[in-house]
């Protein structure tokens, strides 16, 4: 559905040089709108609309259709050139400053986020020190489609290496944006702004080592919320593995790439020892962490009646979950939920994964000998292997690790349940050796007490294995 404004069109298209750059858009009809949005903020305009404690709280009709107007055509560079060039910015943060009108704040917010897709205004905007810093405190805001706008355009901005750092540097120096942040992540049910909000903490984390490990060690109580009897509500002490680990849950069903981002948060953190120490310590334990991602393993990513193909699909959130469940695996082996008995179902899906990897592998030297790929595609390949190489080394770690745990026992547990059988185990050794020889031999010792048969033909299969 085309959503492009119509009515500026008449007027651009009967007066010459009238129009926005080379649009059909007219420049006195975008005027005109940002006159009269001056004038629904302006101190002197008193409508019986208006609250007590500023503008009005809700949009005429014909005021908000002309904006959104704006909004659409905002996402031309000459409209947005034009908008900065009558200091659209100044009059959104009047907006900001004065309007109690949460549609009219989306909406200002929002064209702002299209006019920092353009490389320039974005640099314009990011500079502007009071701009930045009435942005970030629209991360307060009760509204949810106002912080859903709010954090695009972060978004937008941290994904420009030109202005990134001036943004990461201002969040550093803002300690209640961590709050804000924490309190959406850990209260709202809005999958879309969850998703978001996800992506523009995944992003921070990536760009800034030293800002993650702020936000590790954080955990101060500010005024922040919604306020009570004019007295401000104090927030929770937040930490940022619960606040995570909450919105992941939220997202998990209604939304894949948003699973995707929330394990790569976590992942990230798995990267510095203050964040394995952030999960593992837990007034829990870790014991919830691992519950999801056990879960997400063992019943919900790769299942056995889903296609081989399916770990081309799910690589990247694979690997974010393998990963910090190593990371867990290592460092909280005293753990009660980290015992073999209870996670034998998780070795029989690692060895699925590296199965299921197999079988891609196959039919990809299959597709090449098909026909001659062009360039692109054989970039593409080449990006997909290497995903999938990382995937199988962090796959192969974590089992190597829990193959070395293993009595006869759970051995004997993992055979009877068709969590081990002679073809997982060779697949695992196949994967395994020669890297991870030390842990197939310490296994073998034990399979040789489980299922001497099944041992000795291993041992036919990988004669180095023979003692």
């Amino acid at each position: 559905m085309d959503r492009n404004p119509s009515p500026p069109f008449s007027e651009a298209e009967e007066e010459e040089g009238n129009a926005v750059g080379n649009t059909v858009y007219s420049k006195h009809w975008l005027f005109s709108i940002l006159t009269r949005l001056i004038e629904v903020i302006s101190p002197e305009k008193t409508e019986p609309a208006a609250s007590p404690e500023g503008i009005q709280t809700e949009l005429d009709e014909e005021m908000e259709n002309d904006i959104c107007k704006v909004w659409d055509m905002s996402m031309d560079e000459d409209v947005a050139l034009f908008l900065q060039e009558f200091n659209a910015p100044d009059i959104f943060m009047g907006v900001f400053a004065k309007s109690k009108c949460p549609r009219l704040t989306e909406i200002c917010v929002g064209i702002l986020g299209n006019m920092a897709c353009f490389q320039d205004i974005c640099m314009s905007i990011s500079k502007d020190e009071n701009l930045g810093q009435v942005l970030l405190q629209r991360l307060c805001d009760s509204d949810s489609p106002t912080l859903l706008e709010t954090s695009r355009l972060l978004l937008t901005c941290l994904s420009q290496p030109e202005v990134a750092n001036v943004w990461v540097e201002r969040i550093r120096e803002n300690p209640s944006v961590y709050d804000c942040v924490c309190f959406i992540m850990s209260s709202s049910t809005n999958v879309e702004l969850l998703v978001k909000v996800g992506e523009v903490v995944d992003k921070l984390f990536d760009l800034d080592e030293e800002l993650m490990l702020n936000w590790i060690k954080n955990g101060t109580c500010r005024s922040v919320g919604p306020s009570v009897d004019d007295s401000p509500e104090e927030l929770p002490d937040f930490k940022i593995v619960p606040c995570i680990l909450e919105a992941a849950k939220q997202v998990r069903s209604d939304s894949p790439e948003g699973l995707d981002v929330y394990m790569h948060i976590l992942q990230l953190l798995t990267t510095v020892d203050e964040g394995i120490q952030a999960i593992v310590q837990a007034p829990d334990g870790g014991k919830e962490t691992w519950s999801l991602l056990y879960d997400l393993v063992c019943h919900e990513l790769c299942q056995p009646d889903d296609p081989p193909i399916t770990v081309q699909e799910q690589k990247t959130v694979l690997a974010s979950v393998l990963s910090v469940l190593s990371a867990m695996f290592a460092s909280q082996t005293e753990q009660e939920y980290t015992k073999m008995r209870k996670n034998m179902p998780l070795v029989g899906s690692l060895i699925r994964i590296l199965q299921y990897m197999e079988g891609c592998g196959k039919r990809s030297v299959d597709d090449s000998k098909e026909s001659e790929q062009k360039e692109t595609e054989r970039t593409d390949v080449k990006d997909e292997d290497f995903h999938l190489k990382i995937l199988k080394d962090i796959c192969c770690e974590l089992l190597s690790n829990m193959l070395q745990e293993l009595t006869k026992e759970n051995t004997l547990e993992g055979l009877h349940q068709g969590h081990l059988n002679e073809e997982m185990c060779s697949c695992a050794f196949q994967n395994l050796l020669p890297l991870y020889f030390a842990s197939v031999e310490s296994f073998l010792e034990v399979l040789r007490e489980s299922d001497q048969t099944l041992a000795d033909n291993l041992e036919k299969r990988f004669p180095s294995l023979k003692v």
